[in-house]
């Protein structure tokens, strides 16, 4: 079986693996970054969410064959990313996570739609963050992170 062949942070990576492995088990077991969480195995409550090629993306139900070529990047990338590290700051700031399992999921969504509308509506901001289920109830802190993270975009603009 060849390798299958991608970039992880910036970083390339050959994997020897099923092509059919789900990205976040590769994430996790193989190369060793656990900020990827494993939820609800179906894609439906977004703490495994990781950005490829900029996009928000379920890493739980996305096969290693999917990525492909493609360039993958997970929470641990908040060191080099700006817009990543201005959210993450965000949620550290509104103490925005109260267990954190979910969170890291959240950020990465946030992070792609932020890269993409550094001006997002708050329509666009809710539809962002009901892609994931958080149990702790935390909603309204997350969703006043959100709005921080927009703000300081806007000022480092």
């Amino acid at each position: 079986m060849p390798p299958v062949k991608f970039s992880v942070n910036g970083r390339a990576v050959e994997l020897q693996a099923s092509p059919d492995t789900p990205l976040v088990y590769a994430l996790r077991n193989d190369l060793g970054l656990a900020g990827t969480r494993f939820g609800c195995g179906t894609g439906a409550c977004g703490a495994c969410t990781v950005l490829v090629d900029g996009n928000a993306l379920q890493s739980c139900d996305t096969p290693l064959w999917a990525v492909e070529g493609r360039n993958v990047m997970t929470v641990e990338a908040w060191e080099t990313d700006r817009i990543l590290a201005i959210v993450r700051q965000a949620f550290i700031e509104e103490q925005a996570a109260q267990c954190g399992y979910c969170a890291d999921g959240i950020m990465m969504s946030l992070a792609g739609l932020l890269s993409r509308n550094s001006a997002p509506t708050e329509p666009e901001l809710t539809a962002v963050l009901d892609r994931h289920l958080c149990r702790c109830a935390a909603h309204m802190r997350i969703l006043r992170a959100a709005r921080r993270a927009c703000n300081a975009l806007q000022v480092a603009a």
